[in-house]
């Protein structure tokens, strides 16, 4: 179980660089915006990176698996600490992403069609190698590092909080710290309905697999659910919303042009839900987290074009 004293011993430990990420209620758009994308590594996986490699001594080489946000992080936390990490992605992985991660001293190999066949190549490795796989999402403290956000978010008066639902670890944070200090917040997850294992396998409550997946949302692509996890979020969120990819990217559209927002198609799954239920959210003070902006040069002028 995820505890409100570890998310607060997190926000104690976490490189500051990470932590009082702007937010602020966006009037042309109606939505409160928390963004995690003004950082080393512009998205909110470092918080959870970071916090994951300070809590453990050893340095024994690392090997984990990313569609490219966790494996930067980790890059980051892992280069500042002097201990190898070999960060294994999907073979269509995000070029930029690759690109700084390598930049930030790991070892990036290329393996499998996508982020979960990349996951079990990382496994593999490790095993044969002697080197700890961490694997995001599985270890708590990515999820207590990303529930940090909410002790920012806490104060300001929100009804409703719309959370970009991947591997689980950023829903899970942030419904425990909003359980424990805003128990009244309503907490949405979303998801998108190209990839939605994670979805169907909490509304049936048993682990459900898909063999492919349709989705731009790279960072909540996931294909096969990490059974733990979905052990640990009922009771965090209240429901979850799967929304369509020609909403994703009129939300990422909506926050370059009214925010000034670079934002991966991951981050706009928020902004995607509003489109697609404008009734619902018309009327609550919502808010929703802008979790990453890592988009390369041709993905940006195809989708914010």
């Amino acid at each position: 179980m995820i505890s409100i004293e570890r998310i607060e011993a997190a926000a104690r430990a976490i490189d500051p660089v990470f932590l009082h990420s702007p937010q602020f209620w966006c009037e042309p758009l109606n939505v409160f915006l928390k963004i995690e994308t003004m950082n080393p590594i512009r998205c909110f996986k470092g918080r959870g990176s970071d916090w994951l490699v300070r809590s453990r001594a050893e340095t024994t080489p690392i090997v984990c698996a990313s569609a490219g946000n966790f494996g930067q992080a980790m890059a980051y936390a892992c280069r500042s600490r002097r201990i190898d990490l070999t960060v294994f992605a999907g073979v269509t992985a995000n070029a930029l992403k690759i690109e700084r991660m390598r930049a930030l001293g790991a070892t990036v190999v290329l393996q499998g069609d996508d982020f979960d066949a990349a996951k079990l190549a990382a496994r593999a490795h490790a095993n044969e190698s002697g080197a700890r796989f961490l694997e995001d999402g599985l270890e708590p403290e990515t999820a207590e590092g990303a529930g940090t956000m909410m002790l920012e978010l806490a104060r300001e008066s929100i009804g409703t909080l719309l959370v970009p639902l991947g591997n689980g670890a950023l829903l899970a944070g942030i419904g425990a710290a909003a359980r424990a200090l805003r128990p009244s917040m309503k907490i949405v997850a979303v998801q998108a309905a190209g990839a939605p294992a994670m979805a169907e396998s909490l509304a049936q409550g048993r682990q459900i697999e898909h063999a492919t997946m349709a989705t731009i949302a790279d960072g909540i692509g996931v294909r096969i659910p990490i059974p733990e996890m979905l052990a640990t979020l009922p009771g965090l969120y209240d429901e979850i919303l799967l929304v369509r990819e020609e909403s994703i990217l009129r939300g990422m559209r909506l926050l370059h042009e009214h925010a000034g927002i670079v934002a991966e198609p991951s981050a706009a799954v928020g902004i995607a839900a509003m489109i697609e239920n404008p009734d619902r959210f018309k009327s609550h003070r919502t808010g929703t987290i802008i979790c990453g902006g890592n988009l390369t040069p041709q993905q940006m002028r195809d989708w914010l074009a």
